[in-house]
């Protein structure tokens, strides 16, 4: 059986390039959602941040993680337009960015 962490691994390896997600709605698909919190200590336990894409997670308004754990808020938004995500103001535009899968 998976730990849960290793589900958010696994969900967020299918998250596309150009598209984010929000800590709720990967605490939702997993079947736990009131588990938000600990999907972000799942990302900061990240044992591959090249590989999985912890930057692509946001939180319920769009606004980036202020402590990104692998660079800060600018690191996460760098990442995001090297992706063609706009960030504004620390925010990306949750109508035009979110994934639903």
């Amino acid at each position: 059986m998976k730990s849960f962490d290793e589900l958010v691994y696994e969900y967020l390896l299918a998250v596309p390039a150009g598209k984010v997600v929000t800590y709720g709605q990967i605490a939702c698909a997993l079947g736990r959602p009131r588990a938000a919190r600990a999907v972000g200590r799942a990302l900061h336990r990240n044992p591959a941040p090249v590989r999985i894409p912890c930057h692509r997670v946001v939180n319920r308004e769009g606004r980036l993680a202020p402590a990104f754990a692998f660079g800060g808020e600018e690191t996460q938004a760098a990442l995001l337009r090297a992706e063609g995500v706009e960030v504004r103001g620390g925010f990306v535009d949750l109508a035009r960015c979110l994934w639903r899968n």
